[in-house]
Formats: structure tokens, C-alpha cells, sequence
């Protein structure tokens, strides 16, 4: 992964590094607390192939309590961001009854933009509303 990290801008600090990864939501049009990060380390992404990365300090477990979803966020997260979309995504996990699958993507199509898409691995889409990814849930 060193590679595709080549070229980029890159912000350490928890302060800095949130700064930077909210920044990027808004740029591609996702939600602001789509990624519920803490103790961030490093916050990464290069601009001409979008390679995004986030390393924290440990793994973080939320609670999307409008969809009652528990995701876990990895020490180490990565994919390529662009417009309304992140893919080939790894470090997240999204609980299903007692299994805890990766997700590989997160999609918000232009069709139904009040509705985000969660791709599994497995190739398992789950659909919740944006709102319930908004800053502070």
C-alpha cells in the first residue's frame, strides 16, 4: 500500500487528520460522520488516483443510532474516494446479526440521493438514509 500512498498530502495530529478527513466527505459529497474517527494518527489521499487512508490510534466501534447498525473502524482504513462513492474500501465492518462482513463500498447514487448503499464483500448492498450517517449520529 506504500505505493498508492506516493504523492500524497498527508496530516498528522488527531486535529489535523479529522480536519482533513471531514474535508474530504464534503469534497465527494458523503456524509460528515460517515467515518466516526478517534485518536487519529495520519490522514492521507492523493489527489490523482484518490487513494484515501486513515490511520488511528485503535479501533473504533459506533452505534448509528437511527439505524441501530454497529460499524467497526479499523486502525488502518483505505480506498479510493470519488464523487459520492469510496470503493475498494478496507477496515470497515458493519455488524449483521452475529457476523461482522467488510465492507468493500459505500455508494450514494444520484438517483436516490438521500440514500447510502453498503456493499459487502459478499456482495450484499444494505440501503439506510443519508441522514443517518450526518455529523453527531
Amino acid at each position: 500500500m506504500a505505493d498508492n500512498k506516493e504523492g500524497g498530502i498527508v496530516k498528522t495530529g488527531h486535529g489535523e487528520g479529522l480536519k482533513m478527513a471531514v474535508s474530504l466527505l464534503q469534497e465527494f459529497e458523503l456524509p460528515e460522520g460517515l467515518l466516526p474517527l478517534a485518536n487519529v494518527v495520519e490522514v492521507g489521499y492523493v489527489k490523482s488516483t484518490g487513494y484515501m487512508w486513515i490511520v488511528q490510534q485503535e479501533k473504533v466501534e459506533h452505534e448509528f443510532k437511527m439505524i441501530s447498525k454497529l460499524v467497526s473502524y479499523d486502525t488502518e482504513i483505505n480506498g479510493f474516494v470519488e464523487k459520492k462513492r469510496i470503493k475498494t474500501l478496507k477496515g470497515v465492518k458493519a455488524k449483521e446479526l452475529m457476523l461482522w462482513p467488510p465492507v468493500s463500498e459505500i455508494t450514494i447514487d444520484d438517483r436516490q440521493p438521500a440514500k447510502i448503499h453498503f456493499k459487502s464483500l459478499a456482495g450484499i448492498t444494505k440501503t439506510f438514509p443519508v441522514e443517518a450517517f450526518a455529523a453527531g449520529q
